[in-house]
């Protein structure tokens, strides 16, 4: 039998239908699902991504909201899903530290039940004081404090929360004993501590920013390696004596485990051009993020960083007296 060139050419591909399909993807429209309602931060960062990611992938990618129990609706449900690489999901601190180390009978394991794209950014924590309490840095209220052990009241977004867990790792860090008042979010909390009623906060530099700036509040100090390019004059806890106090929020791009070959490579790839864009980074700065480490965008990049993550979050809620309930 004579074998045409064309057909000769074909050959590879037909013997490799697998490397085809790969090649192909993604050859339909993706499915982002956010955990979290319309208008917060996690559903913000979706919408940043998705249009640049679909720019990078040649489809489409659909944001879905998929709110409830802190994150963990939408993280069962998309840890349940067909892995064929076209849903994936933006995950934090909630569905993937937070509520597998408080909350029993979950449903899912974040490390077994995901496969990573690729650690997006961080939101850095902030200690905020009420306008006119008697301090002037991190010190005179550590000082401050001191002084009045267990009736400085500090405010967070709730019990469990990433800023309930960052007060305790100062607690213990600083032998302080502030007093958790635990709201049922940031942005309930924040005109408390606006009027006076506590006085202080533990919460994302998105939400102390603006107050800062306002003279309504007065950031201390930033719970990061080293400071911020959006408040560059206001010193990390590290530099005022706490070393070590490193607290953020997290978002980053899982999809169900086992994909197919090739999946995760090819959207860690696109996710890693769209955080290279200087457009990305500005909007990101807008709503006080900032990318991540080139090492962390990768797979194996935020899977390291999830389970050094999940540790931490277990001694910081094993400090708060926190249990799977």
């Amino acid at each position: 039998m004579t074998i045409t060139r064309r057909a000769a050419l074909a050959l590879p591909l037909l013997a490799a239908p697998g490397l085809a399909r790969a090649q192909a993807y993604p050859d339909r429209p993706l499915r982002f699902i956010c955990p979290y309602a319309p208008g917060g931060n996690a559903d913000v960062t979706s919408r940043i991504l998705s249009g640049p990611l679909g720019d990078a992938l040649g489809q489409p990618v659909v944001v879905e909201n998929r709110a409830g129990a802190g994150g963990s609706v939408g993280a069962l449900a998309v840890a349940r899903m067909r892995a064929d690489g076209y849903t994936f999901m933006l995950g934090s601190n909630g569905p993937l530290s937070v509520n597998p180390t408080i909350q029993a009978n979950l449903g899912y394991d974040p490390l077994k039940d995901f496969a990573f794209i690729g650690l997006a950014c961080r939101t850095a924590q902030t200690i905020v004081v009420k306008k006119g309490l008697p301090v002037t840095d991190l010190k005179s209220f550590m000082e401050y404090a001191r002084a009045r052990p267990g009736a400085v009241s500090v405010g967070s977004s709730g019990v469990g929360s990433t800023a309930h867990l960052a007060l305790e790792s100062f607690n213990a860090r600083t032998g302080l004993q502030l007093q958790h008042i635990p709201f049922g979010s940031g942005g309930a909390m924040a005109p408390n501590l606006v009027a006076g009623n506590i006085d202080a906060a533990i919460t994302e530099i998105s939400t102390s920013l603006p107050l800062h700036r306002d003279g309504q509040a007065r950031i201390l100090a930033l719970a990061t390696p080293r400071r911020s390019a959006l408040a560059p004059d206001i010193a990390t806890a590290e530099e005022q004596g706490v070393p070590g106090y490193y607290e953020a929020a997290f978002l980053g791009l899982v999809l169900p485990a086992n994909p197919p070959a090739g999946v995760q490579a090819r959207l860690g790839e696109a996710l890693g051009r769209v955080l290279a864009l200087a457009e990305t980074r500005r909007r990101f700065a807008e709503v006080g993020s900032e990318v991540a480490e080139v090492g962390e965008q990768t797979p194996a990049g935020f899977q390291a960083f999830l389970t050094a993550e999940l540790d931490r979050t277990r001694q910081a809620a094993t400090r708060a007296g926190l249990r799977p309930a």
